[in-house]
């Protein structure tokens, strides 16, 4: 006898959902037995509970990051960790975030041996970080340098005339919310911006001359926002070496490190443990087939430049 409409719709709703609940148990089951194994074999899981020489990635535009800092000091409080490589690729970004993380590098340094290895780019704040280091290699083609500060702003001005808009301030005093994008900047104001630039642009030549071995003129000769090869960046005393892990991790084996022990990548990871990192997101999204989450696509588009304000050290806003 052949089954009526009705009973078909409803064999395939009760298909639905038997597939429903069975995907969502092979989820939970996934996560409770990453979870167990976690907490069975704590940093056995990452492969941090053994003697090793920790690998920092410092990617994108820089920006204040609490969350790196935080892992710059785990590792130098972690007894497993015996050197440290950072990997750095980045054009550079807001010079305060740079600072911060220079300071953290520094703080690291004084405790365990850290190599800076540039990939594709270590300009501004990012090169900035990598002086940090007690030693940078990079390839021959990475670019490196652009050592230098700036603010840019917009002059939209001519536009508000053309659509009939007007602003209308009220202020303090004539320098109060200077410069605007709302109205063409004026000699006073220029003067007051460059003053900033060039004190913090100061800091920053300073910095380069005390960490990279220069008198004070050798590093302003380079720091008129060139940028370099690697190659001409070690002949200019701005990168010790060329080349790549292999040569970060002979050097350090100058340093009394053991050059067999393996390099594990330190990644991000929320507050809650491996449990509700973001590595464990993204192995249960591997799992299923899906993407990674929005953020990295988000950073991979360099969108995250948007969103730069104040003062910057970067190669190309």
């Amino acid at each position: 006898m052949a089954l009526r409409a009705d009973d078909l719709i409803d064999r395939r709703r009760l298909r639905r959902k038997l597939t429903f609940w069975r995907v969502a148990a092979l989820v939970v089951a996934a996560v409770g037995l990453i979870a167990f194994s976690s907490w069975i074999y704590g940093d056995d899981f990452t492969g941090t509970a053994v003697d090793h020489i920790a690998k920092v990635k410092i990617e994108g535009t820089i920006t204040e990051d609490e969350d790196l800092i935080k892992q710059l000091d785990t590792i130098r409080q972690s007894s497993r960790v015996k050197a440290v490589i950072l990997s750095i690729d980045s054009p550079g970004g807001t010079t305060v975030g740079g600072e911060s993380i220079y300071e953290a590098v520094r703080k690291l340094a004084t405790e365990k041996p850290v190599v800076a290895e540039v990939g594709t780019l270590a300009a501004s704040a990012g090169y900035m970080i990598a002086t940090a280091a007690d030693h940078i290699v990079a390839r021959k083609s990475s670019i490196v340098g652009s050592i230098g500060v700036l603010i840019q702003y917009p002059d939209v001005s001519g536009l508000m005339d053309k659509v009939g808009i007007k602003l209308e301030e009220v202020k303090s005093s004539p320098l109060k919310a200077s410069p605007s994008p709302f109205k063409p900047t004026n000699d006073d104001e220029r003067t007051m911006v460059r003053k900033l630039i060039l004190d913090s642009y100061d800091w920053f030549v300073g910095v380069v001359a005390e960490r990279r071995n220069m008198t004070k003129p050798e590093a302003l000769a380079l720091a008129d926002g060139s940028i370099f090869t690697g190659r001409q960046a070690v002949a200019n005393k701005l990168v010790d070496a060329v080349g790549g892990e292999t040569e970060a991790i002979d050097w350090l084996a100058t340093k009394g490190v053991d050059a067999k022990l393996k390099v594990v990548e330190w990644k991000d990871a929320e507050s809650g443990g491996f449990l509700f990192s973001k590595a464990m997101a993204r192995t249960i999204g591997s799992a299923l087939g899906l993407p990674d989450y929005g953020g990295e696509i988000i950073h991979e588009l360099g969108a995250d430049r948007l969103f730069l304000d104040g003062l910057v050290s970067v190669w190309h806003p």
